[in-house]
């Protein structure tokens, strides 16, 4: 009986309640009827207190630095630093949407808003060169997984807040994974472009100084991100210093030097940032309740004795982590995903000498993974409704790329210095 409010969680999710409020009230519901011993009031306390945090207002700031930087012109700049870079490639077009996407990481934060942009911007151009609109879609959602996984985005923000592990060594973890899945899917539009015939944006490679001018032109949507980083790694600021600082710059950008931020455009900023704040933190604090009660059952310690009763091979341990880990990912939406199972599973990986970091890296590519991958990825299902592509022909295009991004989740799992050689140097 002690896990029926897990086994509640999921009935209310797929009942398509949001999953805040499936958290919530699963939690609700134990402490109610099923543990006496627990006053409700110091529940919804639990879900007042859990806001409490400095950490946690690095998110609303990242949010609205996103929303910002796409007013502002950042993100037209980083879409023709992309075309300028990969445009003569074969499959130019597709290749400069997976080169956005990189880019966005330091933009966005987020898979669903750097897939729903590019479903609206990049997805009808595709179109009017030729390409396929399924096989638009699929690169776009494909693409939008290494958003995240690039920081500043939101759920490394997460991942070290459940983790209590540093911030700064978690965005420099996202780098090297981000950057191999780039280079993966771009290798997989170019084979699939070359049988299909789809052809290069750019007749011919843009020259030295072309590609000069067009980096000085892009200079500050650049500069942003890595900005953010070396701040943290010099200890200028924290990580929601960082963020404030974000958004802060990009206004400036936006207003001084691209001149596109104009006065009407703040009201839908501070909606977007409203809307992708409480929707994160909704579930941040529903979560943080819920795991009261995991913890009140002791269930993080049964789940990591029985996984470790499997095996006490952490190699092997990673390879069950992935395959529950991916499971995961294909029917919750990532943030979702990560604030659920990062709990139960980051205490098995603690104690097998897994490093926290590295885990960390290799948890959030594969919930990303996920989220593109049938039945219910959450990144299918907005490039879908989106671009008007029907789901059995996104399933058709997307296998090339799962599988490329899968070849990146093994390269990730078993090589951690690939992922740790950045945080290390911090």
């Amino acid at each position: 009986m002690e896990y029926l409010p897990v086994a509640i969680v999921f009935i209310l999710y797929f009942s398509s309640l949001p999953i805040a409020f499936a958290l919530f009230g699963a939690s609700i519901f134990y402490f109610t009827f099923m543990d006496a011993g627990m006053p409700t009031d110091l529940v919804l306390q639990k879900f007042i207190t859990a806001t409490a945090s400095f950490p946690l207002l690095a998110i609303p700031f990242f949010v609205m630095a996103g929303s910002v930087m796409n007013y502002s012109g950042i993100s037209a700049k980083l879409m023709q630093m992309a075309d300028v870079l990969t445009g003569h490639l074969t499959g130019g077009m597709a290749q400069v949407n997976v080169v956005l996407s990189t880019f966005m990481g330091g933009v966005s934060g987020s898979a669903n808003a750097d897939a729903a942009m590019q479903s609206k911007i990049l997805v009808p151009q595709m179109q009017e060169r030729g390409y396929s609109k399924a096989f638009s879609a699929a690169i776009t959602a494909a693409s939008s997984a290494i958003s995240p996984v690039i920081p500043p985005g939101i759920v490394l923000i997460i991942y070290a807040l459940i983790a209590q592990v540093s911030v700064a060594k978690m965005f420099a973890a996202g780098y090297a994974p981000g950057l191999i899945m780039a280079a993966v899917l771009m290798i997989t539009v170019a084979i699939i472009s070359k049988k299909r015939g789809y052809k290069p944006t750019r007749e011919i490679k843009a020259n030295s100084k072309e590609i000069a001018m067009q980096f000085i032109d892009s200079m500050w949507s650049l500069a942003l991100p890595f900005g953010v980083i070396l701040g943290l790694r010099f200890g200028l600021f924290t990580p929601t210093e960082a963020g404030a600082i974000a958004v802060l710059a990009s206004v400036l950008i936006g207003i001084f030097i691209y001149k596109e931020l104009k006065k009407e455009h703040f009201i839908p900023i501070m909606k977007d940032t409203i809307y992708g704040t409480g929707t994160v933190v909704l579930i941040i604090v529903s979560a943080s309740v819920f795991g009261y009660y995991l913890n009140w059952e002791q269930i993080p310690q049964r789940l990591t004795e029985v996984l470790l009763s499997l095996t006490q091979n952490k190699y092997v341990m990673l390879a069950i982590m992935n395959v529950l880990l991916l499971a995961m990912g294909m029917f919750l939406e990532g943030g979702a995903a990560l604030i659920i199972i990062a709990p139960l599973v980051v205490p098995v990986a603690t104690q097998l000498g897994i490093d926290p970091i590295h885990f960390g890296a290799v948890l959030i590519v594969n919930i990303m993974i996920g989220g593109v991958t049938p039945p219910f990825g959450s990144m299918m299902f907005t490039t879908c409704s989106i671009t008007g592509v029907t789901i059995g022909e996104f399933v058709k295009e997307i296998w090339p790329f799962i599988i490329a991004l899968l070849l990146t989740l093994l390269l990730v799992t078993y090589w951690p210095a690939v992922v740790l050689f950045l945080p290390n140097l911090l």
